[in-house]
């Protein structure tokens, strides 16, 4: 229950920063329609636009708050703050990178679709990760694949 409320929560989160509310699907309509694809775009435009800004601030951060403190404590201490926020941000990079790539599904047509058996991934799904490229079922597949691999 809680890892539902906390997939809702995100889930709601995604779309309430895009300023949409949950896609209503209309009764005989056409899967990843010129709407559907519209309200795609507007939550990754927006959640594209959100993370390039917390990159230009983390940027305008560092360069404001880094300071040569004589005490070696407080040196490290701003080190592994610096060294945490940037790990952070090579996070957002990679997930930039993958909005982008997405968008770009979406301007060809190509959104909605599962890559590997090319089903239909689902409204919620994608209001969920609007990111994910896999059907849930193909996900599970990766992901119990991955778990045998790793050990």
């Amino acid at each position: 229950m809680q890892k539902e409320q906390n997939s809702k929560t995100s889930s709601l989160s995604i779309l309430a920063m895009a300023g949409v509310e949950p896609y209503q699907v209309k009764a005989d309509e056409k899967y990843m329609n010129a709407a559907q694809l519209d309200h795609f775009r507007k939550i990754l435009e927006a959640w594209h636009h959100q993370l390039r800004g917390e990159v230009n601030r983390t940027v305008s951060h560092m360069r404001d708050d880094a300071a040569n403190f004589p005490d070696l404590i407080d040196r490290a201490t701003q080190e592994e703050e610096f060294s945490l926020e940037l790990r952070n941000r090579d996070r957002e990079r990679k997930l930039i990178k993958k909005i982008e790539k997405t968008l770009k599904k979406v301007e060809e047509d190509d959104f909605g679709y599962c890559e590997s058996c090319n089903i239909e991934i689902g409204i919620r799904r994608l209001e969920a990760r609007p990111t994910a490229d896999l059907c849930i079922d193909c996900k599970m597949l990766s992901e119990i694949r991955e778990k045998q691999i790793s050990g």
